[in-house]
């Protein structure tokens, strides 16, 4: 036998050990301390805000390196953090709240590298450094903003029923929704068609018999429902929020029925990150009040009966009518497209079916009239005072849209009169996930400093090389050649496994880097057993080269099933576990699949082009008399 692969499998080892090479590259380069200037809403970052930034950096005299501008981002690169804080507080200073600048680490990799989408694994809070927020969601809350809408539904119900039934007042209070009414028929009327129409409520007549009153509640049921909706909800939205601050992989997960766990490995603003987290916002659906001048109202300092005074995105005063048409509460999807007669931008929403109800309702005779969405945002901030922290609640409403009604509006309608598709996008995005179902609290925060998170990373890595050096020198010194080549497969399993998370994109942790630890003495069982073999195949007299053939061939099918054992405990893990437990799961998972390439194909390759396709007397396998 000689003992060697064609020519085919050569190549394609070759190429994967190359890609491999090339995709665990970009980790060695480390990162650069930049700034991350976004948009928010219908703003863009273009070439003109990317010179107004390197001016103003040129006029505080602050040294800057490269300057990327991709994907609506710019991206601004600093040599140390020093300058990089300087730099945040003037370009926030001259670009002013319609930008978003956060503070980033990008990746030093060379632009071929990325240019192919090589770019180094993500690090998790504790190799990287950042926030650990503990947040509660308040359910009772949620369940309150429940039953507010349920008065307004009852009141358009009864109001604009073919024939409506008439009501002295319906109002929350301690036992659910209550609606009082002038006689007992008009209470019992009620009672039959609210029954019908909600069947998910609970109702029930008063026992005052002079007040007429009908008390609805919310089941258990449908309040487990709405506060699950509620927490579901904040947590996409919390991902969205996210964004705005940069962070390259963070961790948004649930943790018992009211509480979310975020982390946010790399984030240095610790202040903003708590500020955008924190804060709370409601959608509205309004009419534009069109039969009065706003800028008289604002100048005058008198708002029309019935109206209310607001500010569009750009300062412009507008009225809108008192009455909320709708909240987000019903909107049960947005995207953004093109408006099929004009070609320009537009948001298509879809209502829930009480919701396309309310809207039909309330549009039915408005055609031709103007609708605003006003975006409404309630932040708490921490601040000193005498000492001692006092937290300080601020509102900012703002109008993002307005738009004409053309016809009568149902579950799905869509929003026109926007400037470009990007402010299409974030419209859709804003009424998609843009406001928290219920308030949020941070309960507990947590700061791990990058300097902890350095030791981390050094501890991990000499750990793993450590290992990787004790096994190479034992397998060099007990099998001599063979163990030559177990070693270097050793070596290109670490770096498959490096490229491979860092492909996937995958957080590294610090429990990551114990099952790297892990996988590196694992991975060499396949060289011990397969090497085993092959002894002892050279004991029962067998030629070197049939040796070499039987201890590759046999040993497959031990190392097969021990692997597999491990991956199913692997899989185990990943499906049952969470967070950090489950970045163990995945990076062992992984190694295990790699160590098989490497511990048989790689090893074998080697092998073969050391001694196939020629006659070999003795093999250097260690100290076996029959080699």
């Amino acid at each position: 036998m000689i003992n060697q692969y064609p020519l085919w499998k050569y190549l394609l080892i070759a190429a994967i050990l190359i890609a491999g090479a090339v995709y665990a590259l970009p980790n060695l380069y480390g990162e650069d301390p930049a700034l991350q200037v976004s948009a928010t809403r219908a703003e863009q970052v273009d070439t003109t805000i990317r010179d107004r930034v390197v001016e103003a950096l040129r006029e505080a005299g602050i040294r800057h390196g490269k300057i990327e501008l991709q994907n609506e981002r710019l991206l601004v690169r600093f040599a140390d953090t020093e300058a990089q804080l300087k730099a945040a507080d003037k370009v926030q200073t001259v670009l002013g709240n319609r930008y978003v600048v956060a503070l980033n680490l990008a990746s030093a990799a060379p632009a071929w590298l990325q240019s192919i989408s090589a770019r180094p694994m993500y690090l998790g809070l504790d190799l990287r450094g950042g926030m650990h927020f503990l947040m509660e969601v308040d359910m009772e809350a949620a369940v309150t903003q429940a039953e507010e809408r349920y008065v307004g539904e009852f009141r358009d119900f009864l109001r604009k029923r073919e024939q409506p039934i008439r009501y002295i007042t319906i109002a929350r209070g301690d036992g659910g929704i209550l609606a009082q009414f002038r006689s007992a028929a008009d209470r019992d009327q009620a009672l039959a068609a609210l029954d019908k129409e909600y069947d998910k409520l609970e109702f029930s007549v008063g026992a005052n018999v002079d007040k007429f009153l009908l008390t609805a509640r919310i089941g258990e049921q449908q309040r487990r429902e709405i506060r699950d909706f509620a927490l579901q909800q904040n947590i996409t939205t919390l991902r969205n929020r996210v964004n705005e601050l940069g962070v390259a992989e963070p961790v948004i997960q649930q943790q018992g029925v009211n509480r979310v766990v975020v982390q946010l490995p790399g984030v240095q603003d610790t202040a903003r990150a708590k500020e955008i987290l924190g804060a709370t916002a409601t959608l509205e659906f309004r009419l534009v009040d069109e039969g009065h001048n706003p800028a008289d109202a604002e100048a005058s300092n008198r708002v029309p009966a019935g109206s209310e005074l607001y500010h569009e995105r750009s300062g412009a005063p507008v009225l809108l009518q008192r009455r909320v048409i709708l909240t987000g509460d019903y909107i049960t999807d947005a995207s953004s497209g093109l408006e099929q007669d004009s070609g320009k931008a537009a948001v298509f929403i879809n209502l829930d079916s009480k919701g396309g109800r309310i809207m039909g309702n309330a549009t039915k005779d408005a055609i031709g009239k103007m609708m605003a969405v006003v975006f409404i945002e309630n932040k708490v901030t921490t601040r000193e005072v005498d000492g001692k922290p006092v937290k300080q609640k601020t509102q900012v409403k703002e109008v993002i849209n307005i738009a004409t009604i053309r016809d009568q509006l149902g579950n799905r309608f869509q929003i026109t009169g926007l400037d470009s598709p990007t402010e299409a996008r974030n419209l859709a995005l804003l009424l998609r996930a843009g406001a928290l179902a219920a308030p949020i609290e941070i309960i507990e925060e947590r700061t791990v400093g990058p300097s902890l998170g350095a030791e981390n990373i050094q501890r991990g890595f000499h750990s793993t090389w450590l290992g990787f050096a004790l096994i190479a020198v034992f397998m060099i010194i007990y099998y001599v050649a063979f163990g030559v080549t177990a070693v270097l497969a050793l070596g290109v399993n670490v770096v498959l496994l490096v490229a491979l998370l860092s492909m996937l994109q995958a957080t590294l942790t610090l429990p990551g880097m114990a099952a790297i630890a892990l996988t590196v003495g694992m991975a060499i069982d396949a060289n011990v057993l397969i090497n085993e073999r092959i002894r002892e195949e050279l004991r029962n007299g067998n030629t070197p080269q049939a040796s070499i053939h039987a201890g590759y061939e046999r040993a497959f099918g031990t190392i097969l099933d021990s692997n597999i054992t491990t991956l199913i405990a692997g899989f185990a893990l990943f499906m049952f576990g969470s967070g950090s437990v489950r970045g163990f799961a995945v990076v062992l998972c992984l190694g295990i699949l790699t160590s098989m390439f490497s511990g048989v194909m790689v090893s074998r390759a080697l092998v073969n082009l050391l001694y196939g396709g020629r006659r070999v007397e003795r093999l250097a396998i260690g100290n076996t008399r029959w080699n």
